[in-house]
């Protein structure tokens, strides 16, 4: 939690290490404390709407011009069990969703203790009293402990056993901090919109009743965050990533497509299914896998740009009409929310391990285009840039996330729609005589059904290799001629590609690459190495496939290159990125910093796996100090926190 002024550095300084009931006269002054950002943890099980509250948390700090990340862990299994949600809000700049946690909300006793070391020393631990007996003889922590479960029950009566401690704790949190809330009452009649109005109401009266207990009596401080304004002026928007990919689509003008649920792809197939018809689409729940992406290359056939999508298991069964995409050259956006494999692997947990399957995973030499969002935000604005370069250069384009991106929470300006939004209409122009569909000299544009050919010769569409009219051919030097044109046509992408800005320092010891939703991390990373003498850089990789060109000259000016990657340093040491810049450029300075625990990384982890011995916690440096003794602890609360998802 940083705080504003000469105010001291965490919300427990003030306050005792065990807190617990007395009279409130006995208590600090408890007037707000301005801060500048604070991490909140929620911990308890999945079947308690820890989601839910922390979500209701993460919207009202976009309705209140606040910075926010969220982070959330969910069970693999039906029956659900251990789950977190974590939120970051504040004023500055927020870019991960924090290292520690200032602020720990303690279900049940295996939420205590599974999450008791990732709460920062000073950090305030608030409990169920009914169901958490913490050791309050560690005096690390500030102890603050509320009998939730018996509280709801008495505000709701005893049908509220197990429903109703989530937005109870909405309310708790929501006085601690100083929360607005009216905004946050408005936001639970929204959420509940639609449904009896006795579920309203109880939730109305859970959040009333976790709003007026009186935390004077246990805790010595309140919080209030700093109130900054934003330049521009432009409303904020706060949704996940998933949420942001489908309105971004929209916003290109796709109006059509087809998909088969799996997770963590599903919910963007259920808005597209829910906006589309009121755009005159619609998306169509196919059978199966193959199913849905031929649906979705019919849609494109008829001169509307389409979308399928799927996460990697779903995307190896469509490769076989990926390939036939790139043979006929038909324009198709597919997009792969990654998550842990292979086979059904961590199903809910967050891997970048599908890069080469993307670029790499078809049959014969089939090119195309691959793409990576870099955030939630970006979620958005990747899925334009994709339906650009599908329409321009009639190819399948890959829209590459993952199960982090696709659930976290974030806020940010409302796009333009009056300019970004595009004209769905097929080009039905007609063509004058000497047309030729796949012309070796030019970029093939896809020519939809129902278009005037003036000289009356019109193309052919298959899979087979064609001629310049589409006619199948067995000539070995036209299959050589086409294969160059499909590869040819991403050379002329890689042209118009700009070259991505580097963020710190532009020459030095150190750059870091990533792709994906390791942008947060790798830039916080960077900020704190530099803030410690680091000359280092970092670089964010948007166009993963082709790249674009000139990267070359950005890596002569580093002694080392540090890709940070969630996938396996596989068989040679190298992550899948850094496998591609090596076979690209050569470059024996390109190295790897991976990992494959599920997890999204941590600042920390990202600067001990590049400065090995230095870095010992994201708050701190400390060049003369080994991190052997901190580093197996490390390990050791990794794997604590991967067993609590089911992936340990």
């Amino acid at each position: 939690m940083r705080e504003t002024g000469a105010q001291t550095a965490s919300p427990a300084s003030t306050a005792t290490p065990a807190a617990s009931a007395g009279p409130a006269s006995d208590r600090a002054d408890l007037r707000p404390e301005n801060i500048n950002d604070a991490v909140i943890r929620l911990a308890g099980n999945s079947q308690d709407g820890i989601q839910t509250a922390g979500a209701f948390l993460a919207r009202l700090a976009g309705r209140s011009d606040h910075d926010v990340m969220t982070y959330m862990t969910i069970p693999s299994t039906i029956s659900g069990g251990p789950s977190i949600f974590q939120v970051r809000m504040g004023t500055g700049e927020v870019l991960s969703a924090g290292d520690e946690a200032d602020f720990l909300v303690a279900f049940y006793q295996h939420s205590y203790q599974d999450h008791i070391d990732f709460l920062k020393e000073g950090g305030v631990l608030l409990y169920d009293s009914d169901n958490v007996e913490p050791n309050l003889d560690d005096k690390r922590f500030v102890y603050v402990g509320v009998p939730i479960t018996g509280l709801t029950v008495e505000a709701l009566g005893g049908t509220a056993k197990d429903k109703g401690k989530n937005i109870f704790v909405l309310g708790l949190v929501s006085k601690i901090f100083n929360l607005d809330a009216e905004k946050l009452k408005k936001l639970i009649m929204e959420k509940f919109a639609g449904k009896d109005e006795s579920i309203v109401n109880t939730a109305l009266m859970a959040f009333q009743a976790g709003y007026a207990y009186p935390v004077g009596n246990v805790l010595t401080k309140h919080y209030q965050f700093e109130k900054i304004e934003k330049p521009g002026g432009r409303a904020q928007i706060t949704m996940d990533g998933n949420q942001a990919l489908a309105y971004g689509l929209i916003a290109a003008g796709v109006r059509y497509g087809a998909g088969y649920p799996i997770t963590p792809w599903s919910s963007i197939m259920e808005t597209l299914r829910r906006e589309f018809p009121k755009y005159g689409g619609i998306f169509v729940q196919a059978e199966d896998e193959l199913g849905a992406v031929s649906l979705a290359l019919g849609f494109s056939y008829s001169g509307y740009l389409a979308v399928t999508g799927s996460a990697g298991p779903g995307i190896s069964l469509k490769a076989e009409a990926i390939g036939w995409a790139s043979m006929a050259e038909i324009p198709l956006i597919i997009c792969n929310i990654q998550r842990g494999g292979p086979s059904t692997g961590l199903p809910t947990n967050v891997e970048q391990s599908d890069l080469h399957q993307a670029i790499f995973g078809s049959h014969g030499d089939s090119p195309r285009v691959v793409l990576a969002a870099a955030s939630v935000e970006d979620c958005f604005y990747i899925a334009i840039e994709a339906a650009r370069i599908a329409r321009k250069y009639s190819t399948p384009v890959f829209i590459l996330s993952d199960t982090s991106l696709a659930t976290r929470i974030e806020a940010f300006d409302e796009p333009d729609l009056a300019r970004l939004m595009v004209d769905p209409k097929p080009d039905l122009t007609p063509r004058e005589g000497g047309f030729k569909p796949y012309d070796l000299e030019r970029i093939t544009q896809h020519v939809p059904p129902g278009t005037i050919m003036r000289d009356g010769k019109y193309p052919l569409i298959g899979g087979l290799e064609h001629d310049e009219m589409g006619h199948p051919t067995g000539s070995p030097k036209l299959h050589m001629a086409m294969t160059a044109k499909r590869r040819n046509k991403l050379r002329k992408l890689a042209e118009e590609i700009p070259v991505p800005e580097v963020y710190g320092d532009q020459e030095g010891d150190t750059l870091l690459v990533g792709w994906g939703s390791t942008y947060g991390p790798i830039h916080d990373a960077v900020k704190m190495g530099r803030e410690h003498g680091e000359k280092m850089g970092a670089l964010h990789l948007r166009h993963v496939h082709p790249l674009p060109n000139g990267l070359e000259k950005i890596f002569a000016k580093y002694n080392r290159i540090v890709t940070v990657e969630m996938n396996d340093q596989g068989l040679y040491g190298f992550g899948q990125l850094a496998t591609i810049l090596r076979a690209r450029y050569c470059e024996p300075k390109i190295q790897s910093v991976t990992k494959t625990d599920g997890l999204t990384f941590r600042v920390k982890e990202i600067l001990q796996g590049v400065f090995p011995g230095e870095f010992v916690s994201a708050r701190g440096y400390s060049p003369n100090r080994p991190v052997s003794g901190n580093g197996e602890q490390d390990v050791d609360l990794a794997r604590a926190e991967s067993i609590t998802q089911g992936v340990g």
